[in-house]
């Protein structure tokens, strides 16, 4: 099996992207995906399309997998578990931290290793210098492998437990996505008032650089140091209250504002209203 060879399993938009950097930097490209029709386009490109998970398999010494979740994992592989045996599968699935350390231990258990990666941008961004992916796992298997690994993004090696680079991934996914809802939000606001998101776009970007905010709250986090010295949760409570009110005012459904007053009301129920907005880790915590 050649160095510049690679499987790649799963096309959905991620795997479309990385299956076309590989082969856009020279590498012979295996590919299989549930619903063969969207392998055509690579496979016009100089991909081999592999009729059955067992060929994909043996076709490489590194699998890429792009699915939705470790279900899908599971559902693939156990097509062909033995052609598993001395393979690399570099599981870029979206999944918890503890799926990720049983799938490690499953494909272990076939004569496999897993490395866990948590891909850090969206598909057009593969292959680009910014990109960059969390892994954890074996670091001889991630060294073995950097090469290939290193198309589509740099690598950020976290340790050898399997789940640390799903476990990232999560908390970063857990702020992305609260922080685009919180964004869309507010553009529904200003859009119920004739304001278009292209007119708030720079506005927007100032608003949620939260690098200062980042950066101060983390060491006070850590030190369990939650003093309103700076803000409280009472002033952020009444600028929530006015956020509620002006969505509502403009016809827009104010569930999320409300949700966070929600929160803020606990923690002031819980003898934090003088406390800054770090206390609300506290809250959070079942």
């Amino acid at each position: 099996m050649a160095a510049t060879s690679v499987t790649v399993i799963g096309l959905g938009p991620m795997g479309q992207a990385m299956a076309g950097t590989y082969l856009d930097k020279g590498y012979e490209v295996t590919v299989w995906n549930r619903t063969p029709g969207k392998a055509d386009e690579l496979v016009a490109r100089g991909a081999s399309r592999a009729g059955t998970v067992e060929a994909a398999l043996n076709a490489n010494d590194l699998v890429v997998l792009s699915l939705t979740d470790y279900t899908a994992v599971y559902a693939i592989l156990e097509q062909a578990p033995a052609a598993l045996a001395g393979r690399t599968v570099a599981n870029l699935t979206s999944d918890t931290p503890a799926r990720a350390r049983e799938a490690a231990e499953w494909i272990t258990a076939r004569g496999a290793v897993q490395i866990t990666g948590g891909v850090q941008v969206p598909p057009p961004g593969i292959g680009t210098p910014e990109a960059l992916t969390y892994y954890s796992g074996p670091k001889e298997a991630i060294e073995a492998h950097r090469t290939a690994l290193e198309v589509l993004t740099g690598i950020d090696y976290l340790g050898e437990d399997p789940g640390l680079a799903a476990l990232y991934y999560q908390i970063g996914i857990d702020m992305f996505w609260t922080g685009l809802v919180g964004y869309l939000h507010g553009q529904a606001v200003a859009q119920a008032n004739g304001i278009s998101a292209q007119e708030f776009l720079p506005h927007a970007i100032k608003t949620m650089d939260f690098r200062y905010f980042l950066e101060f709250y983390a060491p006070r986090i850590d030190a369990d140091d939650h003093q309103g010295d700076v803000d409280n949760l009472a002033m952020g409570m009444a600028s929530v209250e006015h956020v509620l009110h002006t969505a509502q005012a403009s016809g827009v459904d104010g569930s999320l504002p409300a949700a966070i007053l929600d929160l803020f009301r606990r923690a002031i129920a819980a003898d934090h209203g003088r406390d800054s907005l770090t206390s609300l880790t506290k809250i959070f915590k079942l």
